[in-house]
């Protein structure tokens, strides 16, 4: 514990009535004394009895427990606060998504053995249920010493021996004072580094040896004095802290958080390292708060989709009282929202770690394993799909007239590229661009417009069976596409894909124009999707339309009809504008299927423009898990 001269930041109150995000997981690793025992990471949940988690989930949390000495303080002390906090942590471990809680030290105010002890036993309120560190503060040993200090009653009671039992202990140092932990949580490896009050010349050694045999692995370090803050949350390092910033975290760049207590009030800075990136800084200690802090914890929400860390402040102990029972001081206390209490972080987390974990595209899919049972057709723009020599393969490639796009689905559906009315032979280049999670590592780069009118088209033969298919038990129909960013020029309503054959020749009478095709796939003004189907049954024009989509990004498209009802998926989500009609099959009338524009009134009057890569048909409704992009 220590405090600077500066009084705390103003605070205001507010009752959060949820406080939630999804689930993590743990994996170990050993270095040091102390084995640890593994767990293999390949179950999608790891856990105790009920306190299950899932390790792969993009979403986590990790819970922060700064300086609890006024709860364990001689005669005074009272552990109920810390109890109702670890109660917490246990009943959300699910639902909360907490993969792990480390302690910042300071556990108790003088390091007795009495203090030591129940300190002990409170902890046994979470262990075995969800894993933790523990490291020694200045109030829980001798302050003037360092890690190698030898026996002490922390010790005895927070050494490595209590910690083996953990899937996530990888070890500790020789003296016992330094340990780490492996978690797995997001689909990786996380590591941390639990750093003792004043480590030694052998303890900063064993840290570095903890990082070089780790080091793909991304690192929150912990300590108890790292850094100190100014009334308006500024952080900045303290004597301890620039020792350890120049020692170990600025070299290593695997360290992109710091995470200390000691000091008030809270604060945070953002640092760069010798590698030129971001080192996360931050203050966490409320010992001077009601209470002795009441148990206080931090979440730290790691979220991998939207690329931040929410990070929240709060009293378990003070949330569980009835509302109307508690006094002023426990209802201001309830949770903390100023700026070094409740902020969110920014982290593009792919970046942050390429250095030192970059990340390893999936290998591309070989055909035969993304034909599922119903397959009627199925393209792609790499070597195997693309016929003629020297098409495919260099970027920038003008894709000739008449070159062939086989089915690989063995179905006979090949498409014949055409270019329309003028268009130069560059209105189809070849392109080695393509989504991340697309089965084959190419695409089709299509240079439409009109005014005037120009581009390419892929179509069947005037036999291919693909063309007569009505699918009246449904259909699934999938592609990747990107628009180019900037999007310039007129691309109002260029197709996608399409059926050619005007609805009105399929007798039906209710759609918006009878010249319509039977079934289209569009992108209008807005650069909304529209699909578009007049089914084999009904006399409707059932249509779905999804958001703006983003130019300069690769979309996963789904449109998926189980005989009844069809709906379409963007980038694996349903969309909100899909059709309530029954729409049973599609009216197609025997002519070609078509990718890379639409036909109008048996005209192509623009081509799309962009890039189309693999499309795959399917002659029954597909679940989402099983697209060409499953995680999309």
């Amino acid at each position: 514990m220590s405090r600077t001269s500066h009084p705390g930041p103003g605070r205001r109150s507010l009752l959060q009535a949820a406080l939630t995000v999804p689930a993590v997981g743990a994996a170990g690793t050993v270095l040091g004394t102390q084995s640890a025992q593994a767990a293999t990471g390949q179950p999608s949940t790891a856990g105790s009895g009920t306190h299950r988690f899932d390790t792969e989930s993009p979403r986590f949390a990790l819970a922060v427990l700064p300086d609890t000495q006024y709860l364990f303080d001689a005669d005074s002390a009272d552990p109920e606060p810390l109890k109702e906090t670890f109660h917490y942590l246990v009943a959300q471990r699910q639902e909360a998504n907490i993969a792990f809680m480390t302690h910042l030290g300071d556990v108790t105010e003088h390091g007795s053995e009495e203090e030591i002890d129940l300190a002990a036993d409170t902890f046994r309120t979470i262990h075995g249920k969800v894993p933790y560190s523990v490291l020694a503060g200045n109030h829980d040993i001798n302050s003037g010493t360092d890690d190698q200090r030898g026996d002490t009653a922390y010790l005895r009671a927070f050494g490595p021996q209590r910690f083996t039992s953990m899937p996530t202990f990888g070890g500790a140092s020789p003296d016992g004072y330094n340990s780490y932990h492996v978690l797995r949580a997001a689909g990786r490896e996380w590591l941390v580094l639990a750093l003792d009050w004043r480590a030694s010349e052998k303890g900063l050694a064993w840290a570095q040896g903890v990082l070089d045999t780790h080091p793909t692995l991304p690192v929150i370090l912990t300590t108890h004095d790292i850094a100190w803050a100014e009334d308006n949350g500024q952080a900045h390092l303290s004597d301890n802290g620039q020792m350890l910033w120049d020692r170990i975290i600025r070299g290593n760049d695997q360290i992109f958080m710091a995470l200390g207590g000691h000091y008030w009030p809270p604060g945070r800075t953002v640092l760069t390292n010798d590698a030129g990136h971001d080192v996360h800084v931050h203050i966490t200690n409320y010992q001077d708060r009601y209470y002795g802090g009441a148990g206080m914890v931090r979440l730290y929400s790691f979220d991998l989709v939207r690329q931040v860390v929410d990070v929240e402040t709060f009293s378990p102990w003070f949330l569980a009282r009835d509302p109307e029972k508690r006094t002023p001081l426990e209802a201001e206390t309830i949770e903390l929202t100023g700026p070094v209490d409740r902020f969110s972080l920014d982290i593009d987390f792919a970046d942050r770690f390429r250095a030192f974990a970059p990340v390893v595209p999936p290998a591309p899919r070989p055909a035969s394993r993304v034909m599922p049972r119903g397959t009627v057709a199925y393209w792609r723009f790499d070597s195997s799909g693309l016929a003629g020599a020297g098409t495919a393969g260099t970027a920038g490639t003008a894709v000739a007239a008449g070159t062939v796009a086989r089915d690989l689905s063995g179905h006979g559906n090949d498409l014949r590229v055409q270019l329309l009315h003028d268009s130069p032979s560059k209105a189809l280049t070849w392109s080695g661009d393509h989504h991340t999670e697309q089965p084959a590592h190419a695409s089709l780069r299509f240079d439409g417009g009109k005014s005037p009118d120009r581009g390419a088209i892929l179509t069947t033969s005037a036999q291919a069976p693909l063309n007569s298919l009505t699918f009246t038990s449904g259909f699934t129909i999938e592609t990747f596409i990107k628009l180019p960013e900037p999007f310039e020029g007129d691309h109002a309503w260029m197709g996608i894909l399409s059926w050619e054959g005007r609805n009105g020749d399929a007798g039906k009478t209710t759609g918006w124009s009878t010249e319509e095709p039977t079934c289209s796939l569009n992108v209008t003004p807005e650069r909304f999707l529209q699909f578009v189907l007049y089914p084999h049954v009904q006399d409707a024009d059932p249509t779905s339309w999804s958001h703006a989509l983003p130019v300069g990004r690769w979309t996963h498209i789904a449109v998926v009809n189980n005989g009844h009802r069809t709906v379409m998926y963007v980038d694996g989500s349903k969309i909100a504008r899909n059709p309530t009609r029954s729409a049973t099959g599609i009216a197609t009338l025997g002519k070609p299927f078509v990718i890379g524009g639409t036909q109008f009134a048996e005209q192509f009057d623009q081509g799309f423009y962009g890039w189309i890569g693999d499309t795959r048909i399917v002659n029954r409704a597909l679940a989402p898990k099983d697209f060409m992009a499953p995680s999309a």
